[in-house]
């Protein structure tokens, strides 16, 4: 596979023999070892296998995937369970209805060598943030669950540039930042990184990374197939992990940098095995923290939010 990765631009075409249903899945950001299973189901076949011929875009904007999928403009997005939560409040009707990424990558970064060394240090200095909403919601939370007023922090859009803004001073922290990507990153620039985790401050444990479809649209049955081929594909990771991560480096030349090897060795096992499975607790509790954070005002049932489509398709 050989492209640009432009967004919207980026197209996995498989050559089948037969005539295949074809599906569009916008990513949450660009190409990244993040999407390991998707590109894997792509390289080794399994979509093809699923009688699936997969486009595949990148967003312009951050905040786009929800949006996007809502106006039927793509068939799945990757996306946040915190965003698919607020994005039910803000009309839009969405389920969740696979895995990608099964525990959080979010986590609050500071420059190691700077002024922050607990959370209470951030009283009235800037945090930088890229997807408006759920972003604010989750500093909000770590913030008051440190003692220190929302108000206080002073919160600005940096949209792409976390590490960036980071290490040229602009803000003095970036929520929104992942483990597994932005402190490799800081560490590759010669600046050491400090990670505040949600779960560790006040924050529900949730799905990182998930699949959302329209609640309308969706056909279950396509999308039944796309979770069987990203399954197949994360239990190749899990059972060669280095020969998986070359299949993936060797999907596109661009993807084979020092950034993207560390990244691979810090995400695999954070792969949901069984993408299409659902624990409906999970956004029930987190429900629960929203509301008794304040964030909402009335909680929606988890019956409401995820749905297992290979169970349905099965019936």
């Amino acid at each position: 596979m050989k492209h640009i990765l432009a967004p919207l631009a980026l197209t996995l075409i498989a050559a089948p023999a037969l005539a295949q249903d074809k599906m569009t899945v916008m990513l949450d950001w660009f190409i990244n070892p993040d999407h390991g299973p998707i590109i894997l189901a792509e390289e080794r076949g399994y979509f093809a296998d699923a009688g699936l011929e997969v486009k595949i875009v990148t967003p312009s904007d951050p905040n786009a995937p929800p949006r996007m999928v809502a106006a039927g403009r793509v068939d799945l997005a990757v996306s946040y369970q915190p965003e698919l939560h607020l994005a039910q409040r803000e009309g839009l009707d969405l389920r969740r209805v696979g895995t990608l990424v099964e525990t959080p990558l979010t986590c609050l970064v500071v420059r190691a060598d700077g002024p922050v060394q607990e959370l209470s240090d951030l009283a009235g200095r800037k945090v930088g943030f890229a997807v408006a909403g759920v972003q604010e919601m989750l500093l909000d939370a770590m913030l008051s669950n440190s003692g220190v007023a929302p108000s206080e922090v002073e919160q600005i859009n940096i949209g792409w540039s976390i590490s960036p803004a980071l290490m040229s001073g602009q803000v003095d922290g970036v929520i929104g930042a992942f483990r597994n990507f932005e402190l490799n990153q800081m560490a590759l620039e010669g600046h050491e990184g400090r990670c505040f985790y949600p779960e560790a401050q006040g924050v529900p444990a949730y799905d990182e990374l998930i699949y959302i479809a329209d609640a309308k649209r969706m056909d279950r049955a396509l999308i039944a197939r796309f979770l069987q081929a990203t399954e197949r594909a994360a239990a190749d990771i899990v059972n060669d992990p280095a020969g998986s991560a070359e299949s993936f480096f060797a999907s596109d030349a661009e993807l084979r940098n020092a950034l993207n090897t560390r990244a691979w060795d810090d995400t695999w096992p954070r792969f949901a095995t069984r993408p299409a499975a659902v624990d409906q607790g999970r956004y029930d509790r987190f429900e629960a923290f929203l509301l008794s954070s304040g964030a909402v005002t009335a909680s929606i049932p988890a019956t409401d939010l995820v749905v297992d489509v290979t169970a349905e398709v099965a019936k």
